[in-house]
């Protein structure tokens, strides 16, 4: 186990600490420090923001940050995997209806349970299309998988089209509110936090996984997929396994966005929504976490700001922001206070060639 640990390292360091680091920002040389100053001052922002935000505001604060729940569990799956799912709305929408039908058919809307059902359904979903696409006889191309989940959320689209139970065209309206007991979760503060506390307990479970030894062989399989394999590591099997994981945070993230917005309609399990959590990412940075979540705060208060202002070109206008960002910084945003080395993450003691290394 340890000479495979060891391995692992070897492999994550391949592409770490080579000339292509230097144009990282300086600040970044710090090592770990950076990223948790990072994520400090975004948990602090977003628990402050109730405070000095309008009520609609927080409508729709509450609403990115469901968003970024499910940004989080892409980021999982393409950043730390190098798995390019075009169908992670497929998980996202499939726990919204499972939840709007428990709801609407069965009258069960208790947190305890449809949040739980929510990510099962989530879970169950990843792990039947990851078991089809990537624990063949031979490993899965980039492409196919790709192509693969972008089929299944366009099927999965033209399904709730066309099936009257699920409300074709309309979906499911009026959705009742979730419960806990007496209470009702509304639009609000109350929920705001409820989603704010789930984000970051879902945050720091990811941020253990991947610096722990299953992170480690995560990293090595994003830096260099070959020679984890050639190492010993199942790569599919790795894969397989964190894809399904985020399916169940998709799920998770699905079930809360149909209980806010009180209704599901066919647009979540479809294309649009796949893609729209790829530009989260791509735009705060893959990889990371972090980057997803400032991503999709940044996309989602950008496309409202111009919605309000530019009505009839804001999609031009954000188009052409997100454009430049990926040409100029293809690390996402986060790039310019993180560098490779934190990114990738540091596992075990340093070097000590690099202890002892002179400023």
């Amino acid at each position: 186990m340890l000479k495979s640990m060891g391995a692992a390292k070897q492999a994550v360091h391949v592409n770490v600490g080579s000339d292509a680091d230097l144009p990282v920002a300086k600040s970044a040389a710090s090592g770990r420090k950076i990223l948790p100053i990072v994520e400090g001052v975004v948990l602090v922002a977003a628990l402050l923001a109730p405070l000095v935000l309008q009520d609609y505001l927080t409508v729709f604060a509450t609403r990115v940050i469901i968003l970024a729940l499910f940004a989080l569990s892409f980021d999982l799956v393409w950043g730390y995997a190098g798995i390019m799912s075009f169908g992670q709305a497929l998980f996202f929408g499939s726990a919204g209806y499972g939840v709007a039908l428990l709801a609407r058919d069965l009258d069960i809307t208790n947190i305890l349970l449809v949040l739980p059902a929510g990510t099962i359904i989530g879970l169950a979903s990843a792990l039947l299309l990851g078991g089809f696409l990537l624990l063949g006889r031979h490993p899965s191309s980039v492409i196919f998988v790709s192509l693969g989940t972008l089929t299944g959320s366009y099927a999965a689209d033209r399904l709730a089209r066309g099936w009257y139970y699920l409300g074709g065209q309309n979906g499911i309206p009026s959705i009742a509110p979730m419960s806990l007991g007496g209470y009702e979760f509304t639009e609000g503060p109350a929920f705001y936090y409820l989603v704010l506390g789930i984000l970051v307990v879902v945050y720091l479970l990811c941020r253990f996984l991947v610096r722990s030894q299953f992170g480690l062989a995560l990293a090595g399989l994003r830096e260099n997929e070959q020679r984890i394999a050639f190492f010993g590591y199942k790569a599919q099997h790795l894969k397989a396994i964190i894809f399904t994981i985020g399916g169940a945070i998709s799920g998770l993230a699905g079930s809360l966005y149909a209980f806010h917005e009180g209704f599901v309609w066919p647009n979540m399990v479809g294309v649009v929504v796949s893609t729209q959590v790829v530009l989260y990412v791509l735009f705060g940075g893959s990889g990371t976490l972090i980057g997803a979540v400032i991503g999709t705060v940044i996309v989602e208060g950008v496309s409202f700001w111009l919605s309000d202002n530019y009505r009839d070109v804001w999609p031009i206008i954000l188009g052409l922001l997100l454009l430049l960002v990926i040409l100029f910084r293809p690390l996402g945003l986060i790039s310019f206070v993180l560098g490779e080395r934190e990114r990738v993450g540091s596992f075990g003691a340093k070097p000590k060639e690099k202890r002892n290394a002179a400023p």
